[in-house]
């Protein structure tokens, strides 16, 4: 039902470029190369202005002098998106599609930072370093725009890596007061363990919403925002190479996987669902698939549209909350979860995994392997495991499940199911299947067709 919007909107604006700008001068990010990163670059911030006016032409916006832009209206919403660190300095694959993306959604200034000159470079220190020039200059130009009668209610900054601290420290610069923030893998080297104020923090806007997707690495660890999420962990991420042997990829993809989740919150072709939970092994064991302890009552979504989980706000002095969730291996990202309920009537406790999968009457099928953890299967008590699925089928026709005992030698065990229920996390009204008296022999998939459970309580 989004991606119909979604369209609707790109003919619209694809009609608004039929008269493009013409006799004006457009202006493009920096582009530089190794040779410069070697020699090094001397700080130059450039600001590049899109809006729905100029959709393919940014407009430079000078800094020393009042606002010269006649597409710049400051009563709209203003979004900055902060770059960071550009070893080679080759402009950020990810830049025209989250510009345009916005620009999709609302007719709002999208202004770019280009700080190339300054962030390429081969020595990281000196990139690091210049992100308090950066935020300096910026502040400057915000100035300008209150001087004309913007609100910083509607300032949102976006930062990418070192982009990220650039945006929290024009924040603190600003005693909190901007609207958002939205760090993307907040860079973690010579920034961990420092102070609030040498680093993002979430007294730096009014909401500070986090993407973590290279805590082991590039990124930062620890919470920075009102609400941080982690991507599967917030570590490796399915899809990113997992050897050396893949090249700079290897170093890259898991710190720019943030980016691209971001970029498809924004397409609305799915909403990232994430769960608030102490762990990532405690979301992964199935422990935080309720959102009741918040305020409202559902769970919050990632990305453009995080701002609308207002729980945080509820308490005087709200405590951070992580959120965990599970991601597939390319764009929309987006996975369904759902809950498998097991009971069993074996005599003898059962350790093991259970393999789950699904099918529709065209053929189409989608598997979950359900091995976090060993489950443990205990007489007439229920299991709740986690299982999440690359598709989310209206219609399931058949069902497959396979249990194992992880043992490669060694007896064959039985799995006496009572009763198996699967439920839809997202969509707690939808309906629920069930199967009752089944045995399920280990190593060995069982296909049935599932019928809608009873309403009986077992």
């Amino acid at each position: 039902m989004l991606l119909p919007r979604y369209f609707f909107l790109f003919l619209s604006l694809s009609c608004w470029q039929v008269a493009p700008d013409t006799g004006k001068e457009c202006y493009k990010f920096t582009d530089l190369n190794i040779h410069n990163s070697i020699v090094g670059t001397g700080l130059k911030v450039q600001l590049l202005l899109y809006t729905r006016d100029n959709l393919d032409c940014a407009k430079e916006l000078n800094q020393e002098k009042p606002i010269n832009s006649s597409y710049l209206y400051v009563s709209r919403k203003t979004v900055f998106i902060v770059h960071g660190y550009r070893p080679t300095g080759s402009p950020p694959i990810w830049l025209q599609d989250i510009v345009q993306s916005l620009l999709f959604l609302q007719d709002m200034n999208v202004i770019l930072v280009d700080w190339n000159r300054g962030a390429t470079t081969v020595i990281y220190h000196n990139a690091a370093k210049n992100t308090k020039k950066v935020a300096e200059i910026l502040k400057m130009y915000i100035d300008k725009m209150l001087n004309e009668g913007a609100s910083l209610d509607n300032i949102y900054m976006i930062g990418v890596s070192l982009g990220a601290h650039i945006s929290g420290f024009v924040g603190h610069m600003y005693n909190g007061q901007l609207g958002r923030i939205t760090g993307l893998d907040p860079a973690g080297p010579l920034f961990k363990g420092k102070s609030p104020d040498e680093r993002l923090d979430p007294s730096d806007a009014q909401f500070v919403d986090v993407i973590h997707s290279d805590t082991d690495a590039l990124g930062y660890r620890e919470a920075l925002g009102h609400i941080d999420f982690y991507p599967n962990g917030g570590n490796d991420q399915p899809g990113c190479p997992q050897t050396i042997l893949s090249g700079s990829q290897y170093f890259k993809c898991d710190h720019q996987r943030s980016v691209f989740l971001y970029v498809s919150s924004l397409k609305e072709t799915c909403n990232i669902t994430t769960y608030p939970c102490d762990s990532y092994r405690d979301y992964r064991n199935g422990n935080c698939a309720s959102c009741e302890d918040f305020l409202p009552l559902t769970c919050p979504v990632m990305g453009y549209y995080a701002d609308e989980w207002k729980g945080h706000l509820v308490l005087k002095n709200p405590p951070v909350t992580k959120a965990f969730f599970d991601t597939g291996t390319k764009e929309p990202f987006c996975i369904a979860h759902y809950f498998l309920d097991i009971i069993t009537w074996n005599k003898s406790t059962r350790r093991g995994y259970i393999t789950i999968k699904l099918m529709t009457k065209d053929g189409n099928t989608t598997e979950s392997k359900i091995n976090h953890e060993t489950a443990t299967f205990e007489q007439y008590s229920q299991v709740s495991l986690l299982a999440r699925f690359d598709q989310d089928f209206e219609k399931v026709s058949r069902i497959s499940l396979k249990f194992s005992t992880g043992s490669v030698i060694g007896p064959k065990y039985k799995l006496r199911v009572l009763r198996m229920r699967l439920r839809s996390l997202a969509d707690p009204e939808r309906l629920q299947l069930c199967r009752y008296d089944l045995v399920l022999l280990e190593n060995i998939e069982t296909i049935f067709k599932p019928i809608p459970c009873q309403n009986i309580q077992m």
